[in-house]
C-alpha cells in the first residue's frame, strides 16, 4: 500500500461531501477546528449543493473529489459527513490518476464505500476517522476525538487498548494482517461489486449505527456466505450505537456467530458513530491480541 505524506502545520487541505450536504454551521465549526490544528482549509465548491437531479449531484461530487486529489497544493482530503450515495460515485473516480496523487483521504460511515474503493483500486492507504461537520462541531466533539487527528502529523504507530474503552473478548487469539473494513451496512452492500472488501489475510473492522440484533445477524451471515471471513486473521468490532437492551441482544448474536472462531474477535472499540471516535488507517499492517486485548496499528502516513 502507498502511504500519503504526513501533514504539517501550514498544509492546505480540502473538505468534500461525497455523501450529502452538511449543516453549514456545523461544517464551519469543524473547519475552525482544522484551522486550529494549523491547517489551511479549502471547502469544495459543491459541498453545500443540493440537487433534485441525482446524476448531476453525483457529477458535482466527483468534480470536488478529483479537484482535491489532483490539485498539487492540497495535502489532505476530509469528508464533511456521511449520508448516502457514495456507492454511485465510486465507479466514476479516476483511480489510476488518484494513485499518482496520493494524499490523506479521511471519513467513515457512507464514506466506507470510497475508503475501500480507493484502497483497492488505487493502492492507497485511507483513513477511517471523525468527519468535519458531524464530529467536530461544538455539540459533538471531544478532546479524544480531536487527538486522533494527530496520527496524520506523525509516523508513530497507534495503540488501542482498554485505556481507550472497555474491550470485550469474544474469541481469543492473536492475529496479524492489513486492516480493512468500516461500516458493516456499506461493506454488505458492496458484496458482488468491484468494490467488495477483500479481507483475506486481514484484520477486519466492523462498525454500524442503530441497527437491531436481527439485522446485525443478517449482515454477518451475508458476509460469511460471501466468503469474507474465509481467511480473516482477526475481527475488530467498533461501537454499534444501540440502546442497552438491544446491545445485550447483539452481544448474544456476536457470541453465537463467532463461537469457535480460529481468529481473535474483540468488540467495543470507540471507532465509528460515537464520541470519542478514534481514527484508524486502513490498508496498513495491524496486530490484534486478546491477552491483553489490544490493537496495534502501523502508521498510515510516511
Amino acid at each position: 500500500m502507498m502511504k500519503p505524506v504526513a501533514l504539517h502545520k501550514g498544509d492546505r487541505v480540502a473538505v468534500v461531501a461525497p455523501a450529502g450536504a452538511p449543516v453549514k454551521e456545523h461544517l464551519l465549526e469543524g473547519v475552525r477546528v482544522l484551522e486550529e490544528m494549523g491547517l489551511e482549509v479549502m471547502i469544495g465548491q459543491h459541498v453545500f449543493d443540493v440537487e433534485e437531479d441525482g446524476a448531476e449531484m453525483d457529477r458535482k461530487r466527483v468534480t470536488d473529489l478529483h479537484d482535491a486529489f489532483f490539485d498539487p497544493s492540497i495535502s489532505g482530503i476530509f469528508c464533511a459527513n456521511g449520508g448516502f450515495g457514495s456507492a454511485r460515485v465510486a465507479p466514476m473516480l479516476d483511480y489510476e490518476r488518484i494513485a499518482k496523487n496520493p494524499k490523506v483521504f479521511w471519513g467513515y460511515s457512507d464514506i466506507t464505500y470510497l475508503l475501500n474503493a480507493i484502497q483497492k483500486w488505487s493502492g492507497l492507504t485511507t483513513f477511517h476517522g471523525p468527519m468535519v461537520a458531524s464530529d467536530l462541531n461544538v455539540e459533538q466533539r471531544t478532546a479524544e476525538t480531536l487527538s486522533s487527528f494527530q496520527a496524520l502529523f506523525s509516523g508513530e504507530p497507534q495503540v488501542y487498548d482498554s485505556s481507550h474503552s472497555s474491550l470485550n473478548i469474544i474469541s481469543k487469539g492473536t492475529g496479524e494482517g492489513h486492516l480493512v473494513g468500516g461500516n458493516m451496512t456499506l461493506l454488505t452492500n458492496g458484496l458482488g461489486t468491484p468494490y467488495q472488501v477483500d479481507a483475506a489475510g486481514a484484520i477486519l473492522l466492523l462498525e454500524d449505527v442503530g441497527e437491531p440484533a436481527f439485522k446485525i445477524d443478517m449482515m454477518l451471515t451475508h458476509l460469511h456466505q460471501a466468503g469474507v471471513f474465509n481467511d480473516v486473521q482477526g475481527v475488530v468490532i467498533g461501537n454499534l450505537q444501540v440502546e442497552p437492551d438491544e446491545y445485550s441482544r447483539i452481544r448474544r448474536v456476536l457470541q453465537d456467530f463467532f463461537v469457535g472462531a480460529p481468529f481473535p474477535v474483540v468488540e467495543n472499540f470507540s471507532i465509528g458513530h460515537c464520541q470519542p471516535n478514534y481514527s484508524v488507517p486502513l490498508g496498513v499492517q495491524a496486530k490484534l491480541t486478546t491477552s491483553p486485548p489490544r490493537l496495534l496499528i502501523e502508521s498510515g502516513v510516511r
